[in-house]
């Protein structure tokens, strides 16, 4: 049997692009929570675009845009709130929002690594940021915020 595993060494983020990943994806999700559309099916997805690197976009059979990644975010937080709070399972931690927090952004440092190791910085790269919910199964937004941001 033969592993198919791409052999990749992942480009590991800045300081300073994970400070502006972090802070991105706080105003984004206090906006979700905000206007009260935390919701179970509430994702963060996202879309990166490395400088010289062909990436087409791929679609969905419906025509929905295809992002790189997406995280579901109740695996993180609790939802049907208009703030942020930890979901259910991280109760009984010390600090709990913090430590969801920790584990989202780290799980999301983690896929953005993946797809920007074809990358030799961090510079240039950009990343686009949706975070809310889609209709499915025909996949538009019923509720976006977001953002695109360049890493430094």
């Amino acid at each position: 049997m033969r592993d198919h595993t791409p052999n990749f060494k992942l480009l590991e983020l800045s300081r300073e692009s994970k400070r502006l990943i972090r802070e991105t994806v706080t105003q984004l999700l206090e906006k979700l929570a905000g206007d009260g559309q935390l919701t179970p099916e509430a994702r963060l997805e996202f879309w990166v675009e490395i400088p010289g690197v062909r990436h087409p976009r791929g679609t969905f059979r419906g025509g929905c845009l295809m992002p790189d990644c997406y995280l579901c975010l109740s695996d993180w937080f609790a939802t049907g709130t208009k703030a942020l709070e930890p979901a259910a399972e991280y109760r009984g931690t010390a600090n709990p929002l913090d430590v969801a927090w920790n584990d989202l952004l780290d799980e999301l440092y983690y896929q953005i690594e993946i797809f920007t190791a074809q990358a030799t910085a961090n510079q240039g790269v950009t990343v686009e940021l949706w975070a809310g919910t889609r209709n499915r199964p025909e996949c538009e937004w019923i509720y976006a915020v977001d953002k695109k941001v360049e890493l430094p």
